[in-house]
């Protein structure tokens, strides 16, 4: 994919495929990282992501682990789509006459990416975070109820909220700026992961190609994307906890709220420690490892281009 000249149409197409498919197959695992990020000292429903995942099919069956991936599977195609095809186009305009990149502009290249993202990744985020928060909040709610009328527990009766309720909502009383609440946050973490992302992927694609300007195959691409991935993921989990913190309107009656970054920060470190950074770390290297592994290998492939073949050709 590193050096492949792709046409504009067929990156979209080949940013959004990758996206769906990505998406469709690690959901659960991303509801499991937001849910345990969430979690507050006093508050903690869940241990693990095993744990998480259990629960939540217990008390809201198979589907309550796709809480939210409406919204993911939306806006994801766009935004995998403005994600990919920026940092190729901003490769193209860094390189000089088609030589390799230097590591710095690499980073350029990733940082350019990160930050073009974030007009579709900041109300996505904010609207999936919810969703797929709600189940937590009402077990919280429904433990609480029954340590104080000791009732017998049953199935979480959850609101039925959805993306389109939430976003009347949030327009309605805080215009746009609620829908890119947690935006310096979600800038904080895209644009470091791009940098450290797209030059990683690269050089590690660029071990296993063949010869010297032969494409890597693509299970060193899928390995590449997946190594790449994870290690970024990992790299930016404390500026994820502070996102999600943030971007969360409903909490627990014991959860602290936040005004901002900073007031985030300090009441974690002076609450729950250093280690809260690290909540959900593996989970979202599970979620992120795949994802931009397949996303490479549908590059490598040629989806976009390939599609592109059926449509008719203007003859000029």
């Amino acid at each position: 994919m590193a050096d492949k000249q792709i046409s504009l149409p067929a990156k979209l197409i080949n940013g959004g495929i990758a996206g769906l498919i990505g998406v469709t197959c690690v959901f659960p695992i991303d509801l499991a990282k937001t849910r345990l990020q969430n979690q507050q000292n006093g508050s903690r429903l869940y241990t693990s992501m095993s744990d998480c995942l259990i629960k939540t099919i217990q008390s809201e069956g198979y589907f309550g682990m796709y809480r939210g991936a409406a919204v993911n599977l939306t806006l994801v195609t766009p935004e995998k789509a403005i994600k990919l095809a920026a940092n190729d186009f901003f490769r193209q305009h860094l390189s000089k006459d088609g030589q390799k990149l230097s590591l710095l502009r690499e980073m350029l290249a990733g940082c350019g990416a990160g930050t073009c993202q974030v007009i579709i990744t900041t109300p996505m985020e904010m609207l999936k975070i919810q969703l797929q928060d709600a189940g937590r909040i009402e077990a919280q709610r429904k433990l609480m109820s029954q340590a104080a009328v000791r009732v017998p527990g049953g199935p979480v009766e959850l609101r039925s909220h959805t993306a389109m309720q939430l976003t009347r909502e949030l327009l309605r009383s805080q215009g746009i700026a609620g829908l890119y609440k947690g935006q310096g946050a979600t800038l904080l973490r895209d644009v470091p992961f791009s940098i450290i992302y797209f030059p990683l992927f690269a050089n590690l694609n660029s071990l296993g190609g063949c010869g010297a300007d032969g494409p890597a195959p693509f299970y060193v691409s899928f390995a590449s994307g997946c190594i790449a991935g994870s290690t970024a993921a990992v790299a930016v989990n404390p500026v994820d906890v502070i996102k999600t913190r943030i971007q969360t309107m409903t909490r627990g009656s014991q959860e602290d709220t936040y005004g901002g970054v900073t007031d985030c920060i300090r009441k974690i470190l002076r609450q729950e420690g250093p280690s809260a950074f690290l909540k959900g770390a593996y989970c979202r290297a599970l979620v992120i490892a795949p994802l931009f592994g397949i996303a490479q290998v549908v590059y490598f492939l040629g989806v976009g281009e390939f599609l592109l073949s059926f449509l008719p050709q203007q003859n000029n």
